[in-house]
C-alpha cells in the first residue's frame, strides 16, 4: 500500500528541496546598481555636489576641491595621491586579478558669474592666471561629474567582493583651459600608477532629457585652437577720426569677414566653427585706441582643415588691415598645441552602450551626433589607451520639450544659467558609471 505524506510534511519537503536547488545555483551577477543602492548613497553625493558648486576653483587652482575628494576616497580604501599634474588627484584600488580601468572626472570651473538663482549659487571671486579678478562658477557641470565620480567610487568600494581588477580614479585639473590631461600624463599618470586597459569619462549635456545616456563611436568631440588676434591702428581724438586709423572699426570688419571662412570657403561636410569670443580695445568713448585684441576659438576635426582655417584667418586679418591703411600687419598668435579630437574607441564604446542598454533600459541609451565642443580627454586615447567619453542628459524633460516647441534653446554649458536637473541626472550618472565599470571588470 503506498505511503501518503501528510500535507505539512509535503510542504516541508518541497521547501527543503527548493532551498537545496537554490544553493546549487550561482548568485546573480551584479551588472548595475539597484534603486535602493542609489537612494542610500544619494544624500551624500548631493551634499558633495552642493559643496563643490558653492566653492568652484579655476584651472590649476583646484586645491580645496582635491582636498574634498581625497577626504572622500581615503576612508573607502583607495591609495590616494594628490599633486599629480600640479593639482590632480589619483585614487587606486587594487582588487585582485583583472583589468585596470580608469574613470576620470574634471576638477576646474569657469570664469563666469553665476546667474542660476540657486540657493547654493557660487559667489566666488578670485584671481585668474593673468592676475585679474573674475567671478567663478561650475558652468560646465564638473561639480556634477565629481559628485557622480565620488558616488561611483563608494559603490565600487562597498561592493568590492563583486568585481575584480584595479580601479584608478582620476581627478584631472585644467580641462577648461586645456593642458590638464597632458600635465597628468607628463607627471607619470601611466607610469607611477597602474596603466589602464580602458579609460572612461562622462559629461553632462543640454540636448537630452535628464538621465539619458548618449554615446558615439569614433570621432566625437572636435579639436580646438585658442587664437589671439591683435590689430594695430593709429590712435587719436574720437572727434577727429580722419587723423587716425581706427582699430575698432578694423577689428569689426575682421569679425564680419571671418564668418565667410565657414560660409564660403569650407566644405560643409567638414565641420568648422570660428567664434570671436572677446574684443578688448579702448578706454573711453572720445579716445580712439592704438590697438584692439580679439580672442577666438577655432573648432575643426582634421589637421588639413585646421591648417586651412588658420591660414584663412591670417589672410583675412592681413587683407583688412592693408585695406584700412594700418601701420603694421596684425599679429596672430596660435598656441603650438590645442585640444585634439576625442576619438571613442568603437569596440569599447559599443560594448559599453550594450551594457548600459541592458542595465538602464534600451530607451534611456541613445546614439548621438558628433559635437563641435572639445575635451582634452582626447589625450588619454592618444597615449594608446582605449577610451570612451559618453554624455548624460541633464535637462528637465518638460523644459527640453518646451525648448524644442518654441525653438528657444535651454541655457547650455558655459552659460551663467547652466544648472543640471540635479537628482535624476546625478542618480543616473552614478548608475551609468558603475554599470560601465562592472561590464569591464566583470561583476560577480
Amino acid at each position: 500500500m503506498p505511503v501518503r505524506l501528510r500535507p505539512l510534511a509535503t510542504a516541508a519537503a518541497l521547501i527543503l528541496a527548493s532551498a537545496a536547488l537554490a544553493a546549487q545555483q550561482p548568485a546573480a551577477r551584479w551588472t548595475t546598481p539597484g534603486p535602493a543602492e542609489i537612494e542610500k548613497l544619494y544624500p551624500d553625493a548631493q551634499a558633495l555636489y552642493i559643496d563643490l558648486h558653492r566653492h568652484p576653483e579655476l584651472a590649476f587652482q583646484e586645491t580645496q576641491t582635491v582636498a574634498r575628494l581625497a577626504a572622500w576616497l581615503k576612508p573607502l580604501g583607495f591609495d590616494v595621491t594628490t599633486g599629480v599634474g600640479r593639482t590632480g588627484i589619483v585614487g587606486v584600488m587594487r582588487n585582485g586579478a583583472g583589468p585596470t580601468v580608469m574613470l576620470r572626472t574634471e576638477l576646474d570651473a569657469l570664469p563666469v558669474k553665476e546667474n542660476t538663482g540657486l540657493p547654493f549659487a557660487s559667489t566666488v571671486v578670485t584671481k585668474n592666471a593673468a592676475g585679474e579678478s573674475v567671478s567663478v562658477m561650475h558652468a560646465c557641470g564638473h561639480d556634477l561629474h565629481m559628485a557622480a565620480w565620488a558616488g561611483t567610487a563608494r559603490l565600487m568600494a562597498e561592493h568590492r567582493t563583486r568585481w575584480q581588477g584595479t580601479l584608478v580614479m582620476v581627478g584631472q585639473p585644467a580641462e577648461e583651459s586645456g593642458g590638464g590631461a597632458a600635465a597628468m600624463i607628463k607627471d607619470g599618470l601611466f607610469t607611477r600608477f597602474p596603466r589602464p586597459d580602458f579609460a572612461l569619462s562622462l559629461h553632462d549635456d543640454d540636448t537630452m532629457a535628464a538621465g539619458t545616456i548618449g554615446y558615439r563611436a569614433g570621432f566625437f568631440r572636435s579639436m580646438s585652437d585658442a587664437v589671439t588676434l591683435t590689430v594695430f591702428g593709429r590712435g587719436g581724438h574720437g572727434a577727429m577720426p580722419f587723423n587716425t586709423v581706427d582699430p575698432i572699426v578694423l577689428a569689426s570688419r575682421i569679425v564680419l569677414s571671418l564668418q565667410t571662412i565657414v560660409s564660403r570657403e569650407n566644405n560643409p561636410n567638414d565641420p568648422v566653427v570660428v567664434t570671436v569670443g572677446s574684443i578688448h580695445g579702448g578706454t573711453q568713448g572720445n579716445v580712439i585706441p592704438s590697438e584692439v585684441r580679439l580672442q577666438l576659438t577655432v573648432r575643426t576635426y582634421t589637421p588639413e582643415v585646421r591648417a586651412r582655417v588658420l591660414a584663412a584667418i591670417r589672410r583675412i586679418a592681413r587683407g583688412e588691415a592693408e585695406a584700412a591703411g594700418a601701420p603694421r600687419e596684425p599679429q596672430v598668435d596660435v598656441p603650438a598645441t590645442g585640444n585634439h579630437p576625442v576619438y571613442n574607441d568603437p569596440a569599447l564604446t559599443n560594448r559599453l552602450a550594450a551594457a548600459l542598454k541592458r542595465g538602464l533600459g534600451e530607451a534611456n541609451v541613445v546614439e548621438m551626433p558628433p559635437k563641435m565642443t572639445s575635451e582634452d580627454f582626447a589625450e588619454y586615447g592618444r597615449a594608446g589607451i582605449p577610451a570612451a567619453l559618453l554624455h548624460i542628459g541633464a535637462v528637465n524633460p518638460a523644459q527640453l520639450a518646451e525648448a524644442r516647441k518654441t525653438g528657444i534653446p535651454v541655457p547650455p554649458p558655459h552659460s551663467p544659467e547652466w544648472a543640471p536637473d540635479l537628482e535624476p541626472t546625478l542618480k543616473a550618472a552614478i548608475r551609468a558609471e558603475v554599470t560601465e565599470l562592472l561590464e569591464l571588470f566583470g561583476g560577480k
